[in-house]
């Protein structure tokens, strides 16, 4: 198969370009457009988007059943807080779409400076929320109002950072520079899990769940001012501005990705489906059923998590920069295959109650999950066109985010609750086949120059 793809014709009706002299001469201005600076600058951005990601599910899995549903049951409290969690997935969309819109039009860093300031600030204003005890059912609607808010705030993020890193890299590194991106995640998930780690460890039981869970949403009034520095200094990517010097910009960029791109945006979806799965399972739902089911102790859980995101982490930068040399999609196969058979093994090594055994679940799951988040970073955004790019990656990776990421948890608690453990592992399996079968169906990508698509 050809890997490369002849440009669709340019719709009529576009508006013009914007002017790009000062684009253009930011882009040329030393220590602004250098490939490894954009990646660092795209890794720390993403990285502290993700940890405002993280602390929410972690707290939705420790204390906010307690301290937004204490009318309800600890079951159903415990599947109120995590429909909470997944209010933000069904947002990540409609994220896509503002920020890709605007970041197909006017630029990636723009939106990227945009992005990171609602998803932080709503972030750190859920540390600031009083609880039902003391404002009632305002507190819950203001707490789904936040998640909202964070999840589009991260569904323009990803996008926009895949972006900046994959528009920059020199030929032959493309995977390698999109891991920068792709390592925010794991990054961003150990930290978040070292904060409440240490939180639990050090303070008393009361202290905990009174006021020290607020203490990680507060830190990200700090980050989003180290982030905002970071994203100021920027510059606009190459790929982008050649394009603004040269093309007109799409009037409406998600009807021109659901025109062009149909095919690649529903299995780009389908690719990522079983990625969000594997670690939101693990890193959620697991966190509730062995500190709450099994007994297992939380400061427990959280140490083990840690060693866990440790394993994610190394396979996602191994993997993306392998896939340079072995393609993007071979990998993200064999990351499917491995998933599948894992899903059906990880909860009796859990049920063990064996803390080893537990990392090594664990372990399992997020390497499952390393493998095909590590080529993510350059697959999805290799599958569209320049002009619409941001929208089309933003939108495939949130969709598949919205089933498994935010409805996978859901629907892993209710049959975990109602029909055991083993139908949630079928349950995992069967998200891995919609990921196979999406992945056997598109093309290898790593040989595209992005001018191409």
């Amino acid at each position: 198969m050809n890997d490369s793809a002849p440009a669709a014709p340019r719709p009529s009706g576009e508006s013009p370009a914007p002017a790009t002299p000062s684009v253009a001469s930011e882009v040329d201005t030393p220590g602004k457009g250098s490939g490894r600076t954009i990646a660092i600058a795209s890794f720390i951005g993403t990285a502290i988007e993700f940890y405002d990601y993280y602390i929410y599910g972690t707290a939705a899995a420790l204390v906010l059943n307690k301290l937004f549903f204490p009318a309800l049951s600890p079951v159903a409290g415990t599947l109120a807080s995590l429909a909470t969690f997944a209010i933000g997935f069904i947002a990540r969309p409609v994220g896509a779409i503002v920020f890709g819109h605007f970041g197909d039009r006017i630029g990636r860093k723009a939106t990227l400076v945009v992005s990171l300031l609602l998803m932080g600030l709503s972030t750190a204003f859920v540390g600031l929320l009083p609880g039902y005890s003391s404002i009632g059912v305002a507190a819950p609607i203001l707490l789904v109002v936040l998640r909202v808010l964070q999840g589009i705030g991260l569904g323009g993020e990803w996008g926009g950072a895949a972006l900046l890193s994959t528009e920059y890299a020199p030929k032959g590194k493309r995977g390698l520079y999109a891991a920068a991106p792709q390592m925010g995640s794991p990054i961003g998930f150990f930290a978040a899990t070292a904060v409440y780690w240490a939180l639990s460890e050090w303070l008393p039981k009361g202290a905990f769940e009174s006021w020290g869970w607020r203490v990680p949403f507060l830190l990200s009034f700090v980050l989003v001012a180290v982030g905002l520095r970071i994203r100021l200094r920027v510059a606009e990517t190459p790929a982008f501005a050649k394009f603004l010097a040269t093309e007109h910009a799409v009037r409406v960029p998600t009807l021109e990705v659901i025109r062009r791109y149909p095919k690649q945006l529903l299995l780009g979806a389908g690719a990522i489906v079983v990625v969000y799965v594997m670690f939101y399972t693990a890193s959620t739902y697991c966190l509730t059923y062995t500190t709450k089911t099994l007994g297992v102790p939380r400061n427990t859980m959280l140490g083990l998590t840690l060693i866990a995101v440790t394993v994610l982490g190394v396979a996602t930068f191994v993997v993306a920069q392998q896939s340079d040399r072995l393609g993007r999609r071979r990998l993200l196969l064999g990351g499917a295959v491995f998933s599948l058979v894992w899903s059906l093994v990880m909860f009796p090594l859990l049920n063990t109650r064996n803390p080893i055994l537990i990392a090594v679940a664990l372990s399992g799951a997020l390497l499952c999950m390393g493998i095909g988040w590590g080529p993510l970073g350059a697959y999805l955004p290799e599958l569209f066109g320049t002009d619409v790019r941001y929208s089309g990656a933003g939108i495939a990776y949130n969709l598949g985010g919205v089933l498994g990421g935010g409805a996978a948890p859901l629907i892993v608690a209710q049959l975990g609750q109602t029909r055991g453990t083993g139908a949630v592992g079928f349950f995992m399996a069967a998200m891995a086949v919609i990921s196979l079968l999406s992945l056997l169906a598109l093309p290898e990508t790593r040989h595209r120059e992005l001018s191409e698509v």
